[in-house]
């Protein structure tokens, strides 16, 4: 397996053009309120939440799966240039659990905003694909948050 190869199993991105624009998209991804609404995979809720939404500030999170399963989830919010790009730290609070980084980027596009998410490392493929799942459906909530919510979030 080349380096190139290990690169792409250890990664994930994840892109979508959101129907809203960049100011809006960013706020509702960096402001406790809104996160409170639509992070997660599908179906699952927000049982706890802070953030400290500033470069070195700390966030806290715990999901709960619809059969009841708190996942909890923590980290540091490395670089913010808004309305742009935000790079945190994300580490779920379990045995064995290792530190990813992630880096969402912005921008404006005909019709909306794109969207980047990128999350390193993954230990496994299975890992990846796993998380690949949670956060294309999150991301799907953010989306349908924001297109139901746009006058009033602004």
């Amino acid at each position: 397996m080349n380096a190139s190869s290990l690169k792409e199993e250890n990664a994930l991105t994840i892109t979508r053009v959101v129907n809203a624009p960049r100011d809006l998209v960013f706020k509702v991804w960096t402001t406790q309120e809104h996160l409170s609404r639509w992070w997660g995979p599908k179906d699952f809720t927000v049982a706890a939440m802070t953030t400290d939404f500033r470069k070195g500030g700390a966030w806290r999170c715990c999901i709960r799966a619809p059969e009841g399963q708190d996942y909890w989830a923590h980290g540091i919010y490395r670089e913010i240039e808004q309305p742009n790009r935000i790079v945190f730290s994300f580490a779920w609070e379990e045995e064995g659990a290792i530190d990813t980084l992630i880096t969402v980027t912005f921008e404006d596009v005909s019709g909306g905003t794109a969207l980047t998410f990128h999350q390193t490392p993954f230990t496994s493929v299975e890992s990846r694909d796993s998380h690949a799942e949670g956060w294309s459906e999150g991301i799907d909530r953010l989306a349908d948050y924001v297109a139901a919510r746009k006058e009033e979030v602004q």
